[in-house]
Formats: C-alpha cells, structure tokens, sequence
C-alpha cells in the first residue's frame, strides 16, 4: 500500500484551509466573547459560530478548489474546536486578537493532523 499522498495539492488544501478558518473563528470569537460570559454559554456560542463560520468561510473560499465533502467535516471540526477553546479563555480573562488568531490556526493544523492520522490507524494508509 501507498503510504505517502499522491495529491499534494489537496493536502496543502486541507492544512490551509483548516489553519485559516481556525484562525479566524480563533479572532472572532475573541472580539465577542469576553470575561462577563459564562464559561460553558461562551463555549456553547463559540462551537455554533465556529462551524458557522467554517461553513461560509469554506463555501465562499475553499470547497470549489479543494472539494466540498472533504474540506467541510476537517474544517468544521477545526471552527467548532477553535470556537470553544478561544470562547473558553475569553470568558475567564480577555484574550488579544493576535493571541486568539494563532491559537485558532495551531487547533486547525493540530485537528487536521489528527485527521490525517486517524484516517492511517483506521485505514492504513493515509488519505490519497
């Protein structure tokens, strides 16, 4: 079996992608959510308006280049992990948008790398 991916193309798809719209829900959830939210309502609003925002963000940017059933379920879960994770420190003290932007980026190459290697422990291989 072939373990290396044979598109690199779409690989490069899947990391930007996931690294951008975790970047952005990562900055915009820290603009709305701040220290007077309830943890677990801020974390609730962060996970809705991550995937929201994953699913526009992908329709308008990244699903007719890089297909849209294989970069909605790695971005959303990137968007609502982002979401709930920047949400979740913003309630409990306020977070700058620079801090808030790389940390959703590193949650978006963190969940598609776990992507990727879920797909070798399932499959076998990884995603061709």
């Amino acid at each position: 079996m072939n373990s290396v991916p044979i598109r690199p193309y779409f690989l490069l798809g899947d990391f930007l992608a996931n690294v951008c719209i975790g970047a952005l829900v990562g900055f915009v959830i820290s603009a709305l959510i701040g220290p007077a939210w309830p943890m677990i309502v801020a974390m609730a609003v962060g996970m809705v308006l991550g995937m929201f925002m994953a699913l526009i963000v992908g329709l308008l940017l990244f699903f007719r280049y890089f297909g849209a059933m294989e970069v909605m379920l790695p971005t959303m879960f990137s968007g609502m992990l982002a979401g709930m994770c920047i949400a979740m420190a913003a309630a409990v003290a306020p977070v700058s948008g620079g801090i808030a932007a790389l940390t959703g980026g590193v949650i978006g190459l963190v969940t598609v790398l776990a992507i990727y290697l879920a797909h070798y422990g399932i499959n076998g291989r990884f995603p061709t």
